[in-house]
């Protein structure tokens, strides 16, 4: 497997577990922010999305903050249906991984930009992958703290390591095992 195959396979890893949140709550809840200062999981999903079709528009060609990106209104509250949700966040993936299958490993030495900074496309891959990571991972947090006792996990539940063990690939999209 190549370095890129390998990355495309992370971020579908992530994009799944964001959507098994997705399933599991109703637009109320991916609508409601956290106590404090937190976004709401459907204000993750603009961000997200936002920050991939800036990223991977052109990505080897432009700077990956592209001027017509408007990232201040990505955290505005938001209100609506899985529908709209769903497809502002098939809009960034579909950037994504447009871009990425462009890609092969002979190209993850050249430089691209990002808000005017030169970085190798690996290190700008790996840059974006943890920051989607990073969000998931908030998504996968409050939504199992609003879903409770109901929440079903989407890795390995608690005392689940040996049945997860037999099977390890179940976590990663069909289309990746």
């Amino acid at each position: 497997m190549s370095v890129v195959e390998s990355i495309h396979g992370e971020y579908g890893r992530y994009k799944a577990m964001a959507e098994k949140v997705f399933s599991q709550l109703s637009p109320e809840q991916l609508s409601e922010r956290p106590t404090g200062e937190g976004n709401s999981i459907a204000t993750l999903v603009w961000h997200i999305s936002g920050n991939l079709k800036s990223r991977f528009t052109n990505f080897l060609t432009s700077d990956g903050e592209k001027p017509w990106r408007r990232r201040e209104e990505e955290f505005s509250p938001r209100e609506g249906g899985k529908a709209e949700l769903l497809k502002e966040w098939e809009e960034g993936w579909a950037v994504l991984f447009d871009a990425l299958s462009t890609l092969d490993d002979a190209q993850l030495e050249q430089k691209v930009s990002i808000r005017g900074r030169e970085l190798r496309v690996v290190e700008a891959l790996h840059r974006s992958l943890a920051h989607v990571a990073y969000h998931v991972g908030q998504m996968v947090s409050f939504g199992r703290m609003m879903r409770g006792t109901e929440w079903e996990f989407i890795t390995i539940p608690p005392g689940g390591s040996v049945v997860y063990n037999r099977a390890p690939d179940l976590e990663k999209p069909s289309e990746l095992r």
